[in-house]
């Protein structure tokens, strides 16, 4: 049996195992429309922040107005007490909260400096720091009308006083994620990560199924049956992420900011580790359910080591020093500084060498490890 006909074998494997197809095409397809359809409508905008107004003055209560008119926050009640506050913060009633002090209009008139304390639920970084932005914003408004009120005092012109006020505009674009929303920042890493775990899932349902059978696995060197297997699943899981990495980010409006050929040249030496590894892997199951779920029981911390949804600072190193051995981490990183942020190639290639040394190593284990489950299965035989 030579190499393209130990690859038809493959191919007819894999298509005639419903739990297989199931996997990579009708997981992949699944998976596409359901991570996302949580954050299609989560761009975070008027968020519920509540306002302790201690000076209850005009001025407090136009910091009020303008922190409620913005499109970033709405205000949802005026409390006595920033413990009450933090109650519903801590019950989920609000997310943030505007603290406006005592004899606030009284010293912002004489001059004297006033502090507005801004707080909220850190738990959810982009609903955070919609919160913080809009009531700074409102803040710095707050002062440019007590600023404009002492000019025209002084007996300033009009149209001059608020051309020294407003003598700098901040025109604020968000430099990747335009529309500040969670499905452009969580989509690319995820998408990535659905990818590496439904191909090992593949590659483990595929070889624990056949180590206890008889069939052509057995007739053939270890080397060409891992490059024929490999090939097969490498062929499949570039169709299928052209998918994601092409029409998924344009339908979900995730910024692309390289080329074709810089995505396909970083996402081979993945397709082929993700491969190697799950052919190594599936070596050591006995029973074809297993695969499924290590790896969806694994897929929740690879995500955060990934470290894109959650600081590497804050991982311990053992942890992270450890996780580099699974072909997801650095691809999931090395992609979204590629592909989301702009970075050169120059800046991910110890990422791109990374990958391309765990495919060298896991394909010379996954050779010895097919040797000898061959030798494994002809002793039972006899």
């Amino acid at each position: 049996m030579n190499l393209w006909q130990l690859m038809l074998a493959e191919c007819k494997a894999i298509l005639a195992d419903k739990a297989i197809v199931v996997t990579l095409f009708g997981g992949v397809l699944f998976y596409s429309v359901l991570y996302p359809l949580p954050y299609l409508q989560q761009v975070p905008t008027e968020q519920q922040v509540v306002v302790v107004d201690r000076d209850n003055s005009s001025l407090s209560r136009l910091v009020t107005r303008h922190a409620d008119a913005s499109a970033k926050i709405h205000i949802l009640a005026n409390l006595g007490s920033i413990d009450e506050a933090q109650t519903w913060i801590r019950e989920g009633k609000a997310h943030g909260l505007l603290v406006i002090p005592a004899n606030f209009r009284r010293d912002l008139l004489l001059g004297k400096g006033a502090t507005l304390s801004y707080g909220g639920d850190a738990s959810y970084f982009l609903i955070y720091s919609a919160v913080a932005e809009g009531l700074v914003a409102a803040g710095v408004d707050a002062s440019k009308q007590v600023q404009l009120i002492g000019l025209l005092a002084r007996g300033q012109n009009p149209k001059l006083a608020e051309q020294s006020i407003n003598s700098i505009t901040l025109n604020s674009v968000p430099a990747f994620n335009s529309s500040l929303g969670y499905t452009p920042y969580v989509v690319p890493g995820l998408f990535l990560l659905i990818l590496h775990q439904t191909l090992l899932i593949g590659t483990g349902i595929l070889g624990a199924s056949q180590w206890r059978q008889k069939g052509y696995w057995q007739e053939v060197c270890p080397s060409q049956l891992v490059v024929a297997r490999l090939s097969v699943f490498v062929l499949i899981y570039s169709v299928l992420s052209s998918f994601y990495l092409g029409y998924c980010f344009y339908w979900y409006q995730v910024s692309v900011a390289a080329t074709i050929a810089q995505v396909a040249l970083f996402m081979l030496p993945f397709l082929l580790a993700t491969g190697a590894l799950g052919i190594v892997l599936s070596c050591v199951f006995m029973r074809r359910d297993l695969p499924t779920q290590l790896y969806l029981i694994m897929s929740m911390p690879v995500l955060f080591v990934s470290g894109f949804v959650w600081p590497i600072a804050l991982i311990p190193e053992p942890l992270v020093m450890a996780s580099q051995v699974i072909p997801a981490v650095p691809a999931i990183m090395g992609m979204l500084e590629l592909n989301q942020l702009g970075a050169g190639w120059l800046a991910i290639w110890p990422k791109w060498l990374q990958l391309w040394g765990l495919f060298a190593v896991f394909m010379c284990v996954a050779v010895i490890a097919v040797a000898r489950k061959q030798k494994q299965a002809t002793a039972i035989n006899c």
